[in-house]
């Protein structure tokens, strides 16, 4: 069987109807209005997302992280993220950022990474994703405007991160609409990444304190396009290296698993599914074939 026929069966047998329509959509003769359909239920009243649709977050509140699973969804699609930007200006801290977990997840079952801050205020994760995000899908709104002067000043200032952190960062940078400041920022949080170990390059790295070694990140996780200003940060040969590690990381099975740790049973296959219809498109997106 190929990589692709494997991969199929993993997602037949194991993933969540969401991802068995993005499955369909993107890599079959699926219908975008089937995924968007799929990714309704896990749609608020507040124009937000939550309800596990993000697994590591259990409870039905609307949530920053959540919401930014289903832009990228929405991005798949095609489809305009109709009022996110309202809800994520109904939950803005005064600093004009969004905090990582809201207060609502609190009384919820949730990843013990999921601390809920004692302060509200904005971060830089995901702020900066979600803002990159609605550039991507051609949003105009106060919110993105507000929260874009909350990430530049906290990009460029940046001495020390972490993978997850860079990884907003380079959403934010790569949909900025300012190239040339976009550019000089990139440059100095991938000197960053590079200095500090926080890539797998020939097969090591340092991992953050906090942190377990599988969320040392590649480098296909920061850039997953070949257009990304994160590609930059890395040569031919070293992208090639890490996707042929994409392909090898895939399981007997035929899906990929997470590289953190699974705190809850159901969540290493409601992450498995995303996961191993992300590692497709990835894989598609740079060229290689998996069928």
């Amino acid at each position: 069987m190929t990589t692709f026929d494997r991969a199929e069966k993993f997602i037949l047998l194991n993933a969540r109807l969401l991802d068995r329509r993005r499955f369909e959509f993107l890599f079959g003769a699926g219908d975008a209005s089937a995924v968007l359909t799929a990714l309704e239920a896990y749609r608020n009243s507040d124009g937000g997302y939550g309800n596990a649709l993000e697994p590591d977050g259990r409870g039905p509140g609307s949530q920053p992280v959540t919401v930014l699973s289903a832009l990228s969804i929405l991005h798949e699609v095609g489809a305009a993220p109709d009022g996110v930007a309202e809800y994520l200006e109904s939950i803005s801290a005064q600093d004009g950022g969004v905090p990582f977990v809201h207060p609502n997840a609190r009384d919820y079952p949730r990843a013990p990474w999921w601390e809920v801050p004692e302060t509200y205020a904005g971060s830089l994760l995901p702020t900066a994703n979600l803002v990159g995000a609605l550039w991507r899908a051609g949003v105009e709104h106060p919110w993105v405007d507000r929260a874009a002067e909350f990430c530049w000043p906290r990009i460029e200032a940046l001495t020390a991160t972490h993978p997850y952190e860079a990884l907003a960062c380079v959403e934010f940078l790569d949909h900025a609409p300012d190239r040339a400041r976009a550019k000089k920022a990139a440059e100095h949080v991938g000197t960053m990444v590079r200095d500090s170990g926080l890539v797998r390059l020939g097969g090591t790295g340092t991992v953050p304190p906090g942190f377990a070694e599988g969320e040392l990140h590649d480098p296909h996780d920061y850039a997953s396009t070949p257009d990304s200003l994160a590609a930059r940060w890395f040569t031919t040969a070293e992208l090639e290296v890490s996707l042929d590690a994409l392909v090898m990381a895939q399981h007997e099975d035929g899906g990929w698993r997470p590289k953190w740790a699974i705190w809850t049973p159901v969540t290493e296959f409601e992450w498995a599914g995303v996961l191993t219809v992300n590692a497709l498109r990835t894989l598609e997106t740079f060229g290689r074939s998996t069928r």
